[in-house]
């Protein structure tokens, strides 16, 4: 099987960028009572070869824990019994899926029925999977010549049908067989087994995709729910589906997903709407659209940005033929004028005769549709069912996720009666698959361990329980384990408006913070900062240097601490100061919103505080090892560290991505540093990976030398988590990532520490919804420290932890792989206490503390900029694409280094 074969089965599928699942053999597998946690499974054989490490019955599985059962929104389905022949589809380059499909489903209705009995799956792109071998040519091949009618209401007399050359060619044969081996342990996850699965989710997937608006792996299904959000925008409930492979069987993955929709009706309505509904939109009718009535130069082209691409039915067309919209004119029909049979005639008198009847706004703006036809909005209609593929507007984003989240209960709920529309007993490709998808008994049920939270030791040597069924504690009456120095001279400098934040309000500030300070052992020396209103339009950096010289001058002593009073949408406010905290001047800086800040309560300063703490050198607390051995034990001493990449906005050509790793530096893997980088954009596997490993040994070796007095302070085991890969990208990452920590711990004479590799994902659609009531959070959701393994890959060692308590919604677990070294029950408790020592919060988080850094770092990369280059700072501005390498090297010239407080401290928190 060629690779490129198999590749192009599109993500989802195997190796795909969601994690492989599967299921354990039922409810029956443990009983309510917590007797145990699944039948045994019999390990891979010897001859399966794997990416990462490879599950067996002793290191895959773990133990500890409180046994609980818990649904899984999926559904038990029985392997292909048909042998599947795969071809390779050519159809004329950038044709939209959609229309892929039609001229697909036309080749094989109506052109060449006699040859495809039954019919193919088509996956839109590349990819016809067969159950029976196509007759074609002497070479496997074979051109059609597809007649495709463009109109959406049945042919149109008046234009002939549009012909599409496709040609099929013959790539291989698929012995479903090979499957059967898979999930019983005896074949690898190789590319036969990928494009395997690959075809079962296209025929799963096809019968859906031709009778509904369709978005890669989910449709979108109005009857299920729809609702109209405004600003021409309407939400319709979806679903997600995706088939898995596990021990003995597969099932299928299905979740809500949400579709944004144009709204459907009038072109002129959907217009109106957007300007009205935009923060500070004017109010009123059609006249708004006017030339003639003083239209804003920017509301042609807002509107245009909005539905550029959008289908419309023109009144006068007929047969309700789609014409898609090209751009918005930026005068009425009544000034646009066309020559019209020798005639100069404006397109309202053009319509005028079309309609047989005047234009109601003839002085509207107009669209252009199809090949420069211009068309008044008056006469257009949207026809439902249209994706929009743009980012959500800024002022819908919270009328999206309303609709989006759902609790547990709920969202099971909706996926039940959403199989409804699914119609697998119905479909013909699933069928002439020979499969089956079992939904009369609802969603599969599989055993799962509720893990004992860790204990988190504080100054006052209190322990703090973090209690499992909403994972977050209480900090009252406790110190921090290790209070930074006292803060002897600090700065506030307020970006706000005097009127809106006034001196009350800076008072409360002092007092929250000195007072809550002093609760948590902390302690700054004096309650009179310096106090300075700055003009947020100014030289950031010059002007917090200024406060900084009048202290030293007026104190002899410099301020350790910059505290910023930042206002709304003051985010330009917030790069320059932290470039100049990390990187110019080098201290801590801690930036507040004026609206939460102002009249603030103590548990909001505390909160502050210990953002504070860690960047001034102190520590928060640190877990009890008695539950995760493989943290603070001097004999086996453990470095941990964090990985991630960030990528440019799409469409952003000729911009690099940022990299972040992120090392523990004391015995108790709670206090981190971070090292990034930038490199060529996109690339996904950490090119300087090495080096940055290199500093965070030499920071860790450092710090327990000088810090905690260990006269050999090398690690004999390093914990490695590595955020953002993709499945497919898997191997990459093991023959390069892997390979230079190797060579960095050898370079350091460190050869022998042990390296436990695993990678941690999020973008994953599996949910859990615990049985028993009485097992579920206040939220409703499955408790903190849920450990799902017996639902897995086949042949390989990863597990699902719900580290966090439930807010909104369902709770998402994440998805560990162990790409390398480790049993399973020692490095879920370490994984689920890493979740606890997050310096932001007083709750679990839901990924291990140094990925959450990892990401953070990443993210704010820009801010090793100079903010005076404000085309560097931009996350989406284009540069040459032909310039690729120039314009890595002048972005790693300005990437600045960070300072040697910067180096030290948890900056980034």
């Amino acid at each position: 099987m060629p690779p490129r074969a198999a590749q192009r089965g599109g993500r989802g599928t195997g190796r795909g960028g969601t994690p492989r699942g599967g299921a354990s053999r039922g409810p029956q597998s443990a009983g309510r009572g917590g007797a145990g946690v699944g039948p045994a499974v019999i390990a891979p054989a010897s001859h399966v070869k794997t990416i990462g490490v490879k599950r067996d019955g002793t290191l895959g599985f773990g133990q500890a824990g409180r046994v609980i059962q818990v649904q899984v929104n999926a559904f038990e389905a029985s392997l292909p019994e048909s042998t599947i022949h795969h071809y390779d589809v050519v159809t004329p380059d950038a044709l939209p899926a959609r229309v892929n499909l039609a001229i697909i489903k036309t080749l094989q209705a109506d052109v060449a029925p006699h040859i495809f009995t039954p019919r193919g799956a088509y996956d839109g792109r590349k990819n016809l999977f067969c159950t029976t071998q196509l007759r074609l040519g002497p070479n496997g091949d074979e051109g059609f010549d597809v007649p495709l009618a463009q109109t959406n209401g049945g042919t149109n007399p008046t234009q002939a049908p549009r012909v599409f050359k496709v040609k099929l060619t013959y790539v291989a044969t698929i012995n479903p067989e090979l499957l059967r081996r898979f999930i019983n342990g005896q074949q690898s996850h190789d590319d036969e087994a990928t494009t395997a699965i690959t075809a079962c989710n296209v025929a799963l997937r096809m019968e859906p995709n031709l009778n509904f608006p369709f978005n890669t792996r989910s449709f979108f299904i109005e009857k299920l729910e729809r609702k109209n959000i405004g600003g021409g925008i309407e939400l319709w409930r979806g679903l997600f589906q995706s088939l898995r492979p596990t021990y003995e069987k597969m099932f299928v993955n299905v979740d809500i997903a949400t579709g944004m929709m144009y709204k459907r009706g009038p072109l002129i309505e959907l217009c109106l709407e957007i300007i009205r509904d935009a923060p500070g939109g004017p109010k009123g009718n059609a006249l708004l659209l006017s030339s003639d009535h003083g239209l804003p130069a920017h509301i042609p082209l807002q509107i245009e940005r909005f539905i550029k691409g959008i289908q419309v039915v023109v009144e006068t067309t007929g047969n309700g033929k789609k014409r898609v919209v090209r751009s918005v004119t930026k005068v009425g029909a009544h000034k646009l004028t066309f020559d019209h049979n020798g005639t100069q005639m404006t397109v309202a008198q053009y319509f005028n005769q079309r309609l047989g009847r005047p234009l109601r706004y003839p002085t509207v703006i107009c669209v252009e549709v199809g090949r420069n036809a211009l068309v008044p909005l008056e006469v257009c209609e949207v026809p439902p069912g249209q994706i929009m593929r743009k980012q959500i507007p800024p002022h819908k984003t919270r009328d999206v996720l309303d609709f989006s989240t759902k609790k547990p209960e709920e969202r099971f709920k909706i996926i039940e009666q959403g199989i409804q529309y699914l119609n697998y007993g119905q479909s013909e490709y699933i069928r002439s698959f020979g499969m089956g998808i079992k939904t009369a008994n609802g969603p599969m049920v599989v055993p799962g361990r509720v893990l004992k939270p860790p204990q988190l030791h504080y100054g006052n040597k209190l322990q703090v329980v973090c209690m499992s069924f909403d994972g977050s504690w209480n900090m009252a009456g406790k110190k921090l384990y290790k209070p930074c120095g006292v803060i002897k001279e600090w700065v506030i400098v307020v970006y706000e408006n005097p009127r809106r934040f006034r001196q009350e309000q800076i008072d409360g500030l002092i007092h929250g913070l000195v007072t809550e300070a002093n609760n948590l052992g902390m302690k700054f020396e004096h309650k009179a900062p310096f106090i300075t209103y700055e003009n947020g339009n100014g030289d950031v950096g010059a002007q917090l240097k200024s406060a900084g010289t009048k202290v030293f001058q007026a104190k002899k002593v410099p301020p350790t601490l910059f505290v910023v009073v930042l206002p709304e949408g003051g985010d330009e406010i917030y790069t320059r100061v932290k470039h100049f905290g990390d990187f110019t001047q080098g201290v801590a800086t801690q930036c507040l919103k004026s609206g939460k800040c102002s009249g603030a309560r103590a548990q909001y300063w505390a909160n502050v505080l210990l953002k504070i703490n860690v960047k001034l050198g102190g520590i928060n607390s640190i877990p009890d090892p008695s539950l995760a051995s493989s943290l603070a034990d001097p004999a086996k001493a453990t470095v941990v560290m964090g990985a991630d990449v960030i990528h440019p906005a799409p469409g952003a050509e000729g911009r690099p991505s940022f990299t972040a790793l992120v090392s523990s530096v004391d015995l108790n893997c709670s206090k981190y540093v971070a090292t990034d980088r930038v490199q060529e954009g996109r690339q996904e596997i950490i090119a300087d990976m090495k080096e940055m490993v290199i500093s965070g040994l030499q920071n860790y070796i450092g710090y327990r030398k000088a810090v905690e007095r260990v006269a050999n302070p090398k690690p004999q085991r390093l914990i490695f988590f590595r955020d953002g890969v993709s499945e497919g990208q898997f191997s990459q990452v093991i023959e390069s990532e892997l390979k230079m920590i190797k060579e960095a711990l050898a370079e350091g004479d460190m050869a022998d520490c042990k390296v436990t590799f695993v990678v941690v994902g999020k973008r994953h659609h599996l949910r859990f919804n615990a049985i028993n009531p009485g097992d579920r959070d206040r939220s409703g959701n499955a408790p903190a420290g849920l450990v799902v393994d017996r639902i897995g890959h086949p042949v390989e060692f990863d597990f699902y932890l719900q580290s966090q308590g439930g807010l909104l919604g369902t709770s998402r677990s994440s998805h560990y792989s162990v790409l390398h070294d480790v049993r399973a029950d020692a490095l879920q408790a370490l994984s689920f206490s890493l979740c606890h020592v997050y310096a932001r919060a007083t709750r679990s988080v839901s990924i291990p503390a140094p990925v959450y850094y990892a990401d953070i770092v990443c993210a704010r990369a820009k801010t090793h900029y100079n903010p005076e280059h404000g085309g560097m700072l931009s996350d989406s501005a284009s540069l040459s694409s032909g310039q690729a390498a120039s314009n890595l090297a002048t972005f790693q010239q300005h990437f600045a280094r960070p300072s040697a407080y910067a180096q030290k401290n948890m900056y980034f928190s």
